[in-house]
C-alpha cells in the first residue's frame, strides 16, 4: 500500500452535501420571492435553473465566463424564460442566493466521524473551484474547518480545476511529492482527471453511480469506505 501523507478534498458534492444543502436554500427563496406567479411550481423553477447552472458552470471552468456572469445569469436566464425579465431581481436573487446558501450544514453521512480518524494520521486540506466569499463560510458553518489544514480557492490560485498548474500548486505549497498526496473527489473531469493529469492519485466518490471505465486509483460509494485503505 502506498504512503500518503496529505489527503486534498474537494467540498462541495463530497464533503458538503451541495444538492441538500442548494434544494434547501432556493426552496425558501422560491417562497420568499414569490415565484410561483411566474412558474408552474418550484420544479418547474428548478429544472430550467439546473439547465443554465450546469452549463454556466462548466463554461466557468473553461474561463470562458466570469464569476460574476455565470451568478446572475443561473437565475436570470430561467426567469426571462417565463417572462419575468428583471435583471437587478436576478442579481439580488444571486447574491441572497450565496448568503443564505452558506449557512446550511448538512454534510454527506460520517464526514465528521471519517475526518476524525483520518486527521490522525494524515495532513488534510480541501481544493475547491467554489466562490471564495461562501467556502470558508461553509467550512465554518459546518464545523469542518478545524480539520484542514490549508483550504485552496481556486479563484485565489488563478486558475480552475483541473487545469494542472492548480494541483501542482497545492502540492508545492505542502512542501510534498506527488506519490505522497491523494485527491477525494465526485467531479471525474475537475477532481479526477485533473489529478492525473498532474501525476497524483485518485478517489473517486462516485454517489451516483456512475459508469466509468476509466483508470482510476480507487472508487467509493461511502465516505467511511476511505478507512478501509488508509
Amino acid at each position: 500500500m502506498k504512503q500518503y501523507k496529505h489527503l486534498f478534498f474537494d467540498l462541495d458534492h463530497t464533503l458538503w452535501d451541495f444538492e441538500a444543502n442548494s434544494e434547501a436554500t432556493l426552496k425558501e427563496m422560491f417562497v420568499s420571492y414569490n415565484l410561483s406567479r411566474f412558474f408552474e411550481n418550484y420544479e418547474d423553477f428548478h429544472k430550467r435553473y439546473e439547465v443554465h447552472n450546469l452549463y454556466l458552470w462548466a463554461q466557468y471552468r473553461k474561463s470562458k465566463v466570469d464569476k460574476k456572469t455565470l451568478n446572475t445569469q443561473r437565475f436570470y436566464l430561467p426567469f426571462a424564460e417565463v417572462g419575468f425579465d428583471d435583471i437587478t431581481v436576478a442579481r439580488q436573487f444571486a447574491s441572497d442566493y450565496l448568503s443564505i446558501s452558506a449557512t446550511k450544514t448538512l454534510l454527506f453521512p460520517n464526514t465528521l466521524e471519517v475526518l476524525e480518524q483520518l486527521q490522525k494520521d494524515y495532513q488534510l486540506h480541501i481544493i475547491t473551484n467554489g466562490f471564495k466569499e461562501v467556502q470558508t463560510q461553509k467550512l465554518n458553518n459546518s464545523g469542518l474547518r478545524p480539520f484542514f489544514t490549508n483550504i485552496y480557492i481556486s479563484e485565489l490560485i488563478g486558475v480552475q480545476k483541473p487545469n494542472r498548474y492548480f494541483f501542482d500548486y497545492t502540492v508545492k505549497s505542502c512542501h510534498a511529492s506527488r506519490k505522497e498526496c491523494l485527491v477525494i473527489g465526485d467531479s471525474l473531469e475537475a477532481d479526477i482527471r485533473g489529478a492525473k493529469k498532474a501525476g497524483i492519485d485518485q478517489v473517486f466518490f462516485n454517489t451516483k453511480q456512475i459508469e466509468c471505465n476509466e483508470d482510476i486509483t480507487y472508487v467509493i460509494g461511502e465516505l467511511k469506505e476511505l478507512l478501509e485503505f488508509l
